[in-house]
């Protein structure tokens, strides 16, 4: 412990966040970093606990707490106190593979294991992190590291998204070939067209991009495997294949023929057309889904239907307005939630503080789903909500709760339900109920079809960053251990 009085000394700083009437203006990241001193200050809260949970990750009432990939967390918090941020960075990239991406846009599901947090506020995990890596950048310490010896096997990825990245990462520096296949025009997967600029900007997965190529990964984008090349040809030009595609099936509305109707989109296609044009041209080529001057009601209150009211109010939108079936959270722990389990409360994102800061209220209405959408001209102008309560599990309307809002763009993102079914059919691999890649064993990566692996999304199922990546990596041990039949990855 560098400074055992830290946490009794020192308050909780987080980064610095531009404010909301400004941050709305583009789509540019929005944090800055704490000085030097402010950072050492914040790493030496760290109380070195004997039994640290914040690196734990238990499953608690069905809810894990504590960082999937096993972060060191007190050994770098102790050196960053003590300024050995080079070494800090070092303990750090032993276990987890993309800080830069984690330090951006992970929960901190660390930090809500943090003890600090019993009866105060926890330690800022998430922000040391992404301070050593991008410390490390800036100091030209992340340098390619180039395996010394090739083992004369290939493996090919299938989709560069963070469980592909990391899968791809691992294997490569253990010595293996490794191509990388993408079907989208760059490579990132959900970091890149699923996760807004201004969370995380696209520079930062181009840098690890150009990294991992320097090391000797070949990425291969434009090129979707299932149509553009057949399964049996990867199969026979590699020793292994990992399908890490994702979970992009996404939950259809219950209303028949919604998606046929103008102005309703799934969420990851509106989200994927801003990036692209912004990426493309800086908006100008006026090709993505615009949500200026619209009524915009959004299906859907978690992180993905947050991006997407961050990003309409970026665009201009006339109002934002999210639906979300599930009761409002409450606003402070319960008693029957307590420290170290996940705390079940309301969580008021940067999308919500911003219409709240233009229009003077929180867009989330609770209970409520949509029951009807009105059109005209095949374009929706309205829709139709309703009160929803659950009965032995099941979604239940309350009769006699109707209202009509005015809708010009419906945003539907109410979750996935699996992976899509091209590739898994293509290959021949077998799923679950759930509709992802199914494996003998849920900690097991190997699928029905010799050769053939499976991680991230496409096999868990819509999850985090932090679990795609930590997939990735124990995936590759698993795909490691087939080729070679031992494995010293950890």
């Amino acid at each position: 412990m560098g400074k055992p009085t830290g946490f009794l000394e020192y308050k909780r700083e987080e980064d610095h966040t531009v404010p909301a009437d400004e941050r709305m203006k583009n789509f540019k990241e929005f944090h800055t970093p704490l000085g030097e001193e402010e950072r050492r200050e914040q790493a030496a809260r760290c109380m070195n606990c004997g039994v640290p949970f914040c690196q734990s990750a238990m499953k608690l009432s069905g809810m894990v707490t504590g960082c999937p990939l096993h972060n060191l967390i007190p050994e770098w918090n102790d050196d960053i106190y003590h300024g050995h941020y080079r070494h800090a960075l070092q303990r750090l990239l032993k276990t987890s593979s993309f800080p830069e991406f984690t330090g951006r846009v992970c929960p901190a599901l660390c930090e809500k294991a943090c003890i600090n947090g019993l009866d105060g506020e926890p330690t800022t995990i998430h922000n040391n992190e992404l301070f050593l890596i991008e410390t490390g950048f800036k100091n030209g310490w992340m340098t390619p590291q180039r395996p010394a010896v090739r083992s004369g096997k290939s493996v090919a990825v299938v989709g560069a998204g963070p469980a592909g990245l990391a899968v791809a990462d691992r294997l490569n520096k253990r010595g293996h070939s490794v191509t990388v296949y993408e079907r989208d025009d760059r490579v990132g997967g959900l970091l890149m067209y699923g996760i807004p600029n201004m969370k995380l900007d696209k520079s930062i997965v181009e840098r690890r991009k150009k990294l991992m190529e320097e090391e000797g990964v070949i990425f291969k984008t434009g090129v979707n495997v299932g149509k553009d090349i057949a399964p049996k040809q990867l199969l026979k030009d590699f020793d292994a294949v990992v399908l890490s595609c994702g979970a992009k099936k996404a939950r259809p509305l219950a209303i028949k023929d919604f998606d046929k109707i103008g102005g309703v989109y799934y969420a990851v296609d509106f989200l994927k057309s801003t990036t692209k044009s912004l990426l493309d041209t800086g908006l100008k080529d006026g090709t993505y889904v615009s949500a200026k001057g619209k009524n915009v009601v959004i299906v859907g209150g978690g992180d993905t239907g947050n991006d997407c009211t961050g990003t309409c109010m970026r665009h201009g939108a006339k109002s934002v307005t999210q639906l979300e079936m599930m009761p409002m959270p409450p606003v402070e722990r319960l008693a029957s939630n307590p420290w170290p389990e996940w705390p079940k409360v309301l969580k008021t994102d940067y999308g919500q503080q911003e219409v709240i800061e233009k229009f003077g209220h929180d867009p989330r209405i609770y209970e409520t789903t949509v029951k009807e959408i009105h059109q005209k001209n095949g374009k929706i102008t309205e829709i139709v909500t309703v009160k929803v309560k659950f009965e032995n599990r099941k979604m239940v309307e309350i009769a006699g709760t109707e209202k009509v809002l005015p809708c010009d763009l419906l945003l539907i993102a109410a979750g996935f339900i699996g992976c899509e079914d091209y590739v898994a059919d293509a290959f021949g691999v077998t799923r679950t109920q759930r509709g992802v890649v199914a494996t003998a064993d849920p900690e097991q990566y190997k699928t029905n079809v010799e050769k053939v692996f499976t991680a991230g999304d496409m096999h868990r199922g819509q999850s985090l960053v932090v679990w795609a990546i930590t997939e990735g990596r124990k995936c590759a041990k698993e795909v490691d251990k087939y080729l070679m039949g031992y494995s010293n990855l950890e």
